[in-house]
């Protein structure tokens, strides 16, 4: 049987110009109609009565503590979620064990729960009424209502983000390298900092850009567990609503602007990762061919 041509190949999947023409376009009025006009409206809003304005209800005390509030429990939660995640994909790419299936299955329940079912759960765990509520306040420990039950629902909306952008990853990569290293004599602790690390630092470092976006814009969970306390357990998202809800529509875009710019700023990072992902991927199978050559 003939092999078909290189032209022949192309021209089987060539589609007409039209149809790229209108494939385009629908992709474009999509961008366009559903992410950039609601994105320049945020900031044609917040700046609508101008500088000051926008500039008073961001430096507003409310206003700061929030901001405050959110910054806290990202860095709380990313570096958690960074050891978790990390533990958690080395586990599962790097070793055999019985239970490796349902780790992988509870790495992506919160995936499949509701954020705001998450949050209830922990009310009816730590709430006043809940399981362990009577006992925390005996010792006068709070946590619904309170900053640790912020940190503990958005620990749990985010940390499958850091293991799931690891453990492809890792799978792609296999085991020879942490192997030999252990025939030549390194320990866990040496072979996870000089071998499997320097491996996974560009996707290392995507999932944990992921992490904090999440952790700073995250509303459901955070709304059921923190109580609205105006100037206490508002984070960015709730302070939003609540200025909105007043009717203080140019605050409330202003605060809604600081998010936009973390998402730009997160699509910036997230465009240059990928970049060096692509340059390291295809970098790596030239210098194999070179080494071959060597060899030969």
């Amino acid at each position: 049987m003939k092999r078909a041509s290189r032209f022949e190949k192309n021209a089987a999947t060539r589609e007409p110009r039209w149809v790229k023409g209108l494939l385009l376009f629908l992709s474009l009025s999509f961008f366009g109609f559903f992410l950039l006009l609601p994105l320049i409206s945020v900031f044609a809003q917040a700046l609508h009565k101008g500088w000051e304005v926008y500039l008073k209800a961001i430096f507003e005390p409310d206003a700061l503590t929030a901001i405050k509030l959110s910054l806290t429990v990202a860095l709380i939660a990313v570096p958690l979620n960074l050891v978790f995640g990390v533990a958690a994909a080395w586990a599962i790419t790097k070793f055999d064990f019985k239970w490796k299936q349902l780790l992988i299955t509870l790495i992506d329940l919160p995936f499949s729960v509701s954020p705001v079912i998450a949050g209830l759960v922990y009310v009816l765990v730590f709430g006043a009424q809940g399981w362990l509520g009577r006992g925390l306040a005996e010792h006068n420990i709070k946590i619904i209502f309170a900053v640790p039950g912020i940190v503990l629902a958005t620990l749990f909306v985010t940390f499958p983000l850091v293991a799931r952008e690891l453990i492809p990853l890792m799978e792609a990569q296999g085991r020879e390298e942490e192997e030999a290293a252990t025939v030549l004599g390194a320990n866990g602790w040496q072979t996870l900092w000089k071998v499997t690390l320097p491996n996974i630092k560009w996707g290392l470092l995507y999932g944990v850009i992921l992490c904090n976006a999440r952790a700073m814009g995250e509303f459901g969970a955070v709304s059921v567990v923190s109580g609205h306390i105006r100037g206490y357990t508002n984070t960015i998202p709730l302070h939003v609503e609540i200025l909105y809800n007043e009717y203080n529509f140019a605050a409330a875009f202003a605060m809604a602007s600081i998010l936009a710019l973390l998402a730009l700023l997160t699509l910036a990072i997230k465009t240059y990762i990928e970049w060096h992902l692509r340059l390291e991927t295809e970098s790596k199978p030239l210098s194999m061919e070179a080494n071959n050559e060597t060899d030969l």
